[in-house]
């Protein structure tokens, strides 16, 4: 049996994005920088001298020391009188799905004046109608948190979708952003345009070797990045950065300085309510153990992101709680010494869920659906540590073999290391 993911949408609601899509993501043309009405908010604070927060929400493309650093020095230097701070709130190989969930912990509690959302490349693989669930809360969750908040997306790309990029379409992603965008009056940046130019005159090479790294005096090709997904910094960063400075001297005379219109939802069931909850000890029976982020190496790793972890290696030990709602998930680590967990809800059978995979050298932040459904009734979750470990060679991609041969000690153990719960809806006492 295999955890249920269904998607919530009205029927209507569904026909409508549906029939935009066929005509939306197959022919619509891409521009490097859609102004709408601009960042007015963020620039009018950057006038004044005043501190200014800008939130980078992302993953692994905008976790890199790369566009991210980049463009807040290059605000710093425009605007030398402003404080600029930045909230990183990137995490690689995650989503708008995940980024919806952890906005309020990760970035608006810390207040921003303007919010970069980057996910075009993790969510390549999405559906469309997802996709705008999850960008719309994000939009609807930072606007109600303050209505004078800018928002900007950004596109990045990757191999799988140069082609739309040469062709200078929006890839499917990106394309069901620019709905959200366009409803909300928020400006979007395409990063991938000029890298795609650059690859048709033959002036950089997408996927290639350091080795083969152009020298400044050089006229030989530049290389973007080595594994055709992650830009070198040197070089499609640099890009990267181009593309943001030349798009933001469009948007730095637009608009005027007031609170954005809240309009109707685009999608009724986006995800604005999306929360994370933090485990608490009631819900925890058996051993279990509340991390020291002072202490543990990996509660101080993980602990801007999972500020409470709690783990277990005790085969007796479970978790359970009661909720109500669309969707229910955990916000959990996966790696070299986890285990696996019977997984239930309500009276159905029980489902294992490991918590290690082909990637897992080390320790990486990661979720797993439990639940989804549309009915308004309670539910239970609960979830019981297996004694029995996975099958960890197995798992493992070839590549990443030689590592558990190598150092066997590294995966022993059955752990879960779990911190907090993904609620679209509440917890029920």
């Amino acid at each position: 049996m295999t955890l249920r993911f269904l998607l919530f949408f009205t029927f209507a609601a569904l026909a409508a994005l549906q029939a935009q899509a066929a005509t939306d993501f197959a022919l619509r043309e891409a521009i490097e920088c859609q102004t709408r009405g601009g960042v007015p908010n963020f620039f009018q604070k950057l006038r004044s001298g005043r501190e200014v927060r800008v939130g980078y929400l992302g993953g692994s493309i905008t976790a890199a020391p790369g566009w991210r650093v980049k463009s807040l020095k290059w605000l710093q230097s425009k605007y030398p009188k402003a404080k600029l701070t930045e909230i990183n709130a990137a995490i690689g190989g995650t989503g708008s799905d995940l980024g919806v969930f952890r906005l309020q912990q990760d970035v608006l509690q810390h207040l921003p004046d303007l919010l970069f959302v980057e996910f075009a490349v993790n969510d390549g693989g999405a559906p469309p109608e997802r996709i705008i669930q999850a960008m719309e809360g994000i939009v609807r969750q930072t606007l109600k948190a303050d209505a004078s908040t800018d928002i900007c997306f950004v596109y990045t790309i990757s191999e799988p979708v140069l082609a739309d990029a040469k062709a200078g379409r929006y890839q499917r992603s990106a394309t069901a952003m620019e709905l959200v965008a366009e409803h909300y009056d928020i400006p979007t940046i395409h990063l991938g345009l000029e890298v795609a130019r650059k690859v048709v005159d033959g002036s950089l090479v997408f996927k290639g070797t350091r080795s083969n790294q152009a020298q400044p005096s050089d006229k030989s090709p530049m290389i973007f990045s080595t594994d055709g997904v992650h830009p070198l910094v040197e070089t499609g960063h640099e890009l990267y950065l181009q593309t943001i400075t030349r798009s933001f001297e469009k948007l730095s005379g637009l608009g005027t300085s007031e609170a954005h219109r809240v309009p109707n939802p685009l999608d009724a069931a986006n995800w604005e309510d999306a929360k994370l909850v933090p485990i608490t000890e009631s819900m925890l029976r058996g051993q279990w153990e509340k991390l020291d982020s002072a202490k543990h190496p990996l509660a101080k790793r993980f602990n801007s992101k999972l500020p409470v972890m709690w783990s277990t290696s005790d085969p007796t030990a479970s978790l359970s709680f009661k909720f109500r709602g669309r969707q229910a998930a955990m916000y959990d680590l996966v790696g070299p010494d986890c285990g696996q967990l019977a997984v239930r809800v309500d009276d159905r059978d029980a489902v294992t869920v490991r918590r290690i995979d082909g990637y897992c050298t080390y320790h990486r932040l990661s979720k797993f659906t439990v639940y989804t459904g549309a009915d308004s009734k309670p539910h239970r979750a609960q979830f019981a540590l297996l004694a029995e470990p996975p099958d960890k060679k197995a798992i493992l991609f070839e590549r990443n073999r030689p590592d558990l041969e190598k150092n066997p000690a590294k995966y022993e153990g059955i752990n879960w290391y779990v911190g907090s719960i993904m609620l679209l809806g509440d917890l029920v006492e």
